[in-house]
């Protein structure tokens, strides 16, 4: 039987985030730096005849339909392919926490269908699917550090220092829709330039949805005032929940609340990753950036 076991889907981090405005159809456009991390969901491939698909929960339990599943179907569809799958998704991830985990799981199947399918569709074609699912989609398709412009679409590569950070995140998730369509969020941001940012990539800028983020979850801001009391400068990634901070090397881990650990909070220590461990896996990962 073919199979591809122990596919990763590694999160991101939003090392900010700024609204610029808003397009006549409703999407919001953004700027923001997105940086891999080195906590990932795993996922295991296993071919199956006929168009078949199902999908097998490893860890907690998935939403009936998915993004796996609904990649799975979106590549199908685009291509014709008769060939099925069974998947299973160990889910690592937290959901609901700003850090891509959905959209990464997508990517990773759209690579690896189109390899256990022997589709051989170039990284744009696979893009192009993967937009419909997610705007983060793309990014993990890429698979490198990026500068994300537009509604996501707009890519560019850019290098990052290696670095650990700590990541929080609070039992409560948040709904994205929820955020984006709230009358407090600020949509007019300055633009940025990738010049400001290099100057000061930890540091710079801010996320737009925070405000609104803490309105609509206050553990947002219980995370974002633990961190500060550490004397680390912390913000929320993507829309939430989870927040961050950047280590020094000096770091002494901090003693969190007794109580997270029965409410259900999560916390973490990640490195960030110069590229996704499926580089290469699409037949022009090399090709010009939009």
């Amino acid at each position: 039987m073919r199979a591809l076991y122990d596919v990763a889907a590694p999160a991101k981090l939003n090392l900010f985030l700024h609204i610029t405005g808003r397009r006549d159809d409703g999407y919001h456009l953004l700027q923001s730096a997105f940086m891999l991390l080195d906590w990932h969901d795993s996922l295991h491939f296993e071919l199956r005849p006929a168009g078949g698909l199902s999908r097998e929960d490893l860890g907690p339990a998935l939403p009936d339909e998915d993004l796996t599943l609904r990649a799975a179907r979106a590549l199908q569809q685009a291509t014709g392919c008769t060939a099925g799958a069974h998947i299973q998704v160990m889910k690592r991830v937290p959901a609901e926490a700003g850090m891509g985990g959905g959209s990464s799981d997508a990517a990773s199947c759209l690579l690896a269908l189109n390899r256990l399918w022997g589709l051989g569709l170039p990284g744009p074609a696979l893009e192009a699917i993967g937009l419909k699912l997610g705007a983060d989609v793309p990014f993990f398709l890429r698979g490198r550090n990026a500068w994300v412009e537009g509604i996501g679409e707009r890519i560019r590569p850019i290098s990052l220092p290696a670095a650990r950070f700590i990541v929080v995140k609070p039992p409560r998730g948040l709904s994205t829709a929820d955020i984006f369509r709230h009358p407090a969020l600020q949509r007019d941001s300055t633009a940025a330039t990738i010049a400001g940012f290099a100057a000061d990539p930890w540091g710079f800028g801010h996320n737009s949805l925070e405000p609104v983020a803490r309105q609509l979850n206050p553990q947002v801001g219980e995370a974002l005032e633990f961190l500060a009391r550490q004397g680390l400068r912390a913000r929320m990634t993507g829309s939430g929940s989870a927040v961050f901070a950047l280590l020094p090397p000096e770091n002494v881990p901090a003693q969190v609340p007794a109580r997270w650990a029965q409410e259900g909070w999560v916390v973490r220590e990640c490195g960030n990753m110069e590229v996704h461990p499926l580089v290469g896996w699409a037949s022009s990962d090399d090709s010009v950036d939009s």
